[in-house]
């Protein structure tokens, strides 16, 4: 699931996957390069706001060294709409097959969204083995994620969803978690102050946390 100027795995970019909504893109751009210089290049870019397709378009001509992505991707039009402003990698809450058809036929990376073994195993049929897992402390937390890790090791998660600085590292030691996702580094107060050395500051603490592996 890769393409020549995509990542292969929106996984291994980061230990942590910033979940940003933007509301002007004007902020974008010093965003994405306070989060990058914080050491977090994969930025996910939710489509929660009008101003998501432009904040992508902005990041993706003017911050090279990020990896923007496109999150809250929920119809194949979006699909097509991210790959136009030039998103790298899409993330979606959940799946249908006109959605996942979509997205595996943009040939960017993809995370579609699971909660339950039941998605995961029709997303293994599919040949999909990484997925985000949301919501994820609402869905049963790190105690489930690891319990799926016995019976269906194969699949690689991205949970999302009441994560922050308190839980991730409980995540990330999951032999079956690649990152997290959380917007704990966005705060929406640094972003509305422009205040992008607090969110640089918040980005090195978030890409600083590691998970011992275990079982």
């Amino acid at each position: 699931m890769s393409g020549m100027t995509s990542p292969s795995s929106v996984l291994d970019l980061a230990p942590v996957l910033p979940v940003v909504v933007l509301t002007d893109p004007a902020d974008a751009v010093p965003l994405a390069r306070a989060l990058v210089a914080g050491g977090l290049p994969a930025i996910e870019v939710t489509l929660r706001t009008p101003a998501a397709l432009d904040s992508i378009r902005a990041i993706a001509a003017e911050v090279p060294e990020a990896v923007v992505g496109a999150g809250t991707v929920i119809t194949p039009g979006q699909v097509a709409q991210c790959v136009a402003a030039g998103a790298r990698f899409l993330v979606s809450p959940g799946w249908t097959d006109g959605l996942l058809t979509a997205m595996h036929a943009s040939g960017l990376p993809y995370l579609p969204g699971v909660s339950t073994a039941s998605e995961v195993v029709a997303l293994l049929e599919r040949g999909v083995r990484e997925m985000k897992f949301f919501p994820a402390e609402a869905a049963g937390g790190a105690a489930y994620l690891r319990s799926l890790a016995g019976p269906l090791p194969q699949a690689r998660f991205c949970p999302t969803g009441g994560i922050g600085t308190g839980n991730a590292g409980e995540y990330l030691a999951l032999p079956n978690v690649g990152c997290v996702g959380g917007s704990w580094m966005v705060p929406g107060g640094a972003v509305a102050a422009r205040d992008w050395g607090r969110v640089e500051e918040l980005a090195r603490g978030a890409a600083g946390i590691r998970g011992a592996k275990c079982l």
